[in-house]
């Protein structure tokens, strides 16, 4: 199996981005929930986009993908796109996308997570493991209490943002991005 070489600059800066956005709509409680639904649509195009190639760079080096990347990667891709191209029915889908963004994406973190720890090490195992397992605990609950969702969308997507953020950083600034 070849090991990555190289510093990890995609993840370092989709890492900054969910953080900078996570803060920046934490930090403006009078923006519009249509503002809202633009900001999710371009952040689960990007994430959608390093699923895509995560499947893809795992595939290459293993001779097999993790479909869940893939089919994670096309949902959040489709979500992204719906949400830019119908802002305003994005709103009212948003209670129902966003928690199934959440969901979908944790799951493939969480089905990568062997791979994780064989190179990243087990601190960022951890991490990433709490991390998704605290975003699918708030995906489900947002899934199945949509007036739950609607009332603290703002609150739990903009905590997630910068935890998913954090996540990013550390990814990037952990052995998997340096050659060994």
């Amino acid at each position: 199996m070849r090991q990555r070489s190289g510093f990890g600059w995609l993840e370092l800066a989709i890492g900054i981005l969910l953080i900078v956005l996570g803060v920046w709509m934490f930090s403006n409680p009078g923006l519009a929930l249509t503002t809202l639904v633009f900001a999710y649509g371009i952040a689960a195009i990007i994430m959608g986009i390093a699923d895509i190639l995560l499947y893809i760079q795992i595939d290459r080096f293993t001779g097999f993908g993790p479909i869940t990347s893939m089919i994670s990667g096309i949902l959040s891709v489709m979500s992204g796109i719906m949400l830019l191209a119908y802002p305003k029915a994005g709103v009212l889908m948003l209670t129902l996308l966003f928690p199934i963004w959440f969901i979908s994406h944790c799951i493939s973190r969480l089905f990568n997570m062997a791979h994780i720890r064989f190179v990243a090490g087990k601190k960022i195992y951890i991490f990433m493991l709490i991390t998704n397992i605290i975003g699918l605990i708030l995906g489900f609950m947002m899934l199945f209490r949509p007036l739950f969702t609607l009332t603290i969308i703002r609150y739990i997507a903009c905590a997630y943002l910068v935890l998913l953020g954090i996540d990013g950083v550390v990814m990037a600034l952990s052995r998997m991005g340096m050659k060994r």
